[in-house]
């Protein structure tokens, strides 16, 4: 059963945990769905996979209703984190943006996260403003000792060793392949246990992360989402194209979006959801995703009333 918080034990067993799977990427990559919540968080746990990760264009849209364009705040955030990373027993990687703010910003922003019981955060190189790398276009970014100042400011930051920072870089799209690994490389060097070069799916987006992979010493952390090449590759083959924490961060947010469009519009156009009800989850079985049976059993052990 888990519970409403992460007692200090838990949350360093949770981080170790990470840290010993990432040792073993290469030869099989660890697999985190984007979640946005924490109903999301538990049907990962259940469905047996070993992370989630904490979509930061989900929570905009889970929390907003409004894109992924720099609105969601540090304190938002990471209070989001904090009830998610409780929901489940799994290291909840999660997207800390810029890092929201500059060098010393981040001795909170690592602080918050770290106090939620997150696993790890990435902190990305792009201008505020921030937006989605996979909007269309490319993203301006800070200079090269700029960016790489801010990871060595957030591994710095930490109070718990086994607390992940993921150094990413959106310069691939506007400064060319070259600028980001050498920024991945510098990530590493200054401390961040994994790197994260945001790229688009072009044709030859397997070749650039297996260029990637060969030079940076640390996993290398892929969108899937990104699609192209990507979307076709099976969770078993993608440690052999270099890639170490496959994240699939609009998989859950798109599936939910297409079956909520869809029963609303049965509701509407028919005036019921007879038609969607095979493909909605009984109350018994919702309840179960949610830990009822655990409740239950719990006030049966100790409230005479029950």
């Amino acid at each position: 059963m888990t519970t409403t918080s992460r007692a200090p034990g838990r949350v360093s067993r949770i981080r170790q945990a990470l840290q010993q799977r990432l040792a073993t990427v290469k030869q099989r990559a660890l697999v985190a769905p984007g979640i946005y919540d924490g109903y999301g968080a538990r049907l990962v746990a259940q469905a047996g996979f070993e992370a989630a990760y904490m979509t930061g264009n989900g929570v905009s849209a889970c929390l907003l209703g409004r894109p992924d364009v720099g609105l969601i705040d540090l304190t938002q955030m990471a209070n989001h984190a904090r009830n998610v990373a409780a929901c489940m027993d799994l290291p909840l990687i999660c997207d800390a943006d810029t890092g929201y703010g500059g060098i010393v910003a981040l001795q909170r922003t690592v602080a918050e996260f770290e106090a939620a019981g997150v696993a790890a955060i990435h902190i990305e190189d792009q201008c505020s403003p921030k937006r989605c790398a996979q909007l269309p276009g490319a993203r301006t970014v800070l200079p090269f000792d700029e960016a790489v100042a801010k990871i060595a400011a957030a591994v710095a930051a930490r109070n718990d060793p086994d607390f992940m920072v993921i150094g990413r870089t959106d310069s691939a799209a506007s400064m060319g392949l070259d600028e980001a690994i050498r920024r991945a490389q510098a990530f590493a060097q200054v401390g961040a246990g994994a790197v994260f070069v945001e790229l688009k799916g072009h044709a030859g987006i397997l070749a650039d992360i297996r260029r990637i992979a060969d030079v940076v010493p640390v996993p290398c952390v892929v969108n899937i989402d990104a699609g192209g090449a990507l979307a076709e590759v099976t969770s078993d083959q993608l440690h052999t194209h270099g890639i170490g924490v496959a994240i699939y961060p609009g998989m859950i947010r798109n599936a939910v979006g297409f079956a909520m469009r869809e029963a609303l519009g049965h509701l509407k156009h028919d005036g019921s959801t007879a038609q969607v009800r095979p493909r909605m989850l009984s109350s018994r079985e919702y309840t179960d995703v949610l830990g009822l049976p655990d409740v239950e059993a719990w006030e049966q052990r100790f409230d005479p009333n029950t």
